[in-house]
């Protein structure tokens, strides 16, 4: 399977793993920090944005070995890899599985396992994600993303999300939504070596402060970054936040 990556800039490699129904242009922001001193590897995963699904049930480990093909056809070496929401959860397991793949990370507003009812909460999303026409959806998802004040003050960046998000195909939307509430990568993070930065917004409440604590605590070289003020896409909301990331990223955060 060919999956359709941005591809920009030269120097390390950095793979940025998008979340749930984006696709790799929800990095844009991230990737015009990190292009005048990396390569930036940004793909669609399987039936996201330009890249190929043929219908059939994929796993959050299914993936990352995408991306661990990706990786190695392109013949990257070690690379930073930063996970993003779902991007989050597949980064887990690329650094778990694959870990001579991976030479930094960055978590961000993700989790190890949605925890209890987490199979039923999923699959009732799966069914919204078909049933209901996406702009109908937009509305939950903005809230969850977003900050009030961010979605007042920068409203074309919220539209540029909003846009990504309806063009997702409902059904790779759907599925996606059944692996993340299959998966449980917490008996994995202890596996993870490398220096890994678990960031979060102080009001994320998809994906909550307590679920990046358990990331940190269970990966032993981690540093865990709260965004104040910020929600789900805290990267995108706080340009320290992402400067923080990207410094991590190219290994200049000391």
């Amino acid at each position: 399977m060919k999956l359709s990556t941005i591809d920009e800039g030269t120097g390390n490699p950095v793979l940025l793993l998008h979340s749930l129904a984006q696709c790799g242009e929800v990095w844009r922001p991230l990737i015009e920090a990190l292009t005048p001193r990396a390569r930036v590897l940004a793909p669609d995963a399987r039936g996201h944005g330009g890249s190929p699904w043929d219908g059939t049930p994929f796993s959050v480990e299914d993936l990352a070995d995408d991306m661990a093909a990706l990786l190695t056809e392109l013949d990257t070496g070690p690379v930073a890899v930063a996970g993003m929401s779902m991007g989050g959860c597949v980064a887990i397991a690329i650094a778990a599985n694959h870990p001579a793949l991976v030479s930094r990370l960055v978590l961000a507003d993700t989790t190890a396992c949605y925890g209890p009812g987490r199979v039923e909460t999923w699959e009732q999303r799966a069914t919204n994600a078909v049933q209901k026409p996406r702009r109908q959806q937009t509305e939950f998802q903005v809230d969850r993303w977003f900050s009030d004040e961010f979605r007042e003050r920068h409203p074309d960046e919220v539209r540029r999300v909003v846009e990504l998000f309806v063009d997702t195909d409902s059904e790779a939307h759907a599925q996606a939504c059944r692996a993340l509430g299959a998966f449980d990568g917490t008996g994995l993070l202890a596996s993870i070596t490398c220096p890994t930065l678990v960031a979060v917004g102080e009001h994320d409440y998809a994906t909550p402060p307590e679920m990046a604590r358990t990331i940190a605590d269970g990966v032993e070289s981690s540093d865990l970054l709260v965004v104040e003020e910020a929600r789900h896409f805290s990267v995108f909301e706080v340009p320290e936040a992402r400067a923080r990331v990207a410094a991590h990223l190219l290994g200049e955060d000391g």
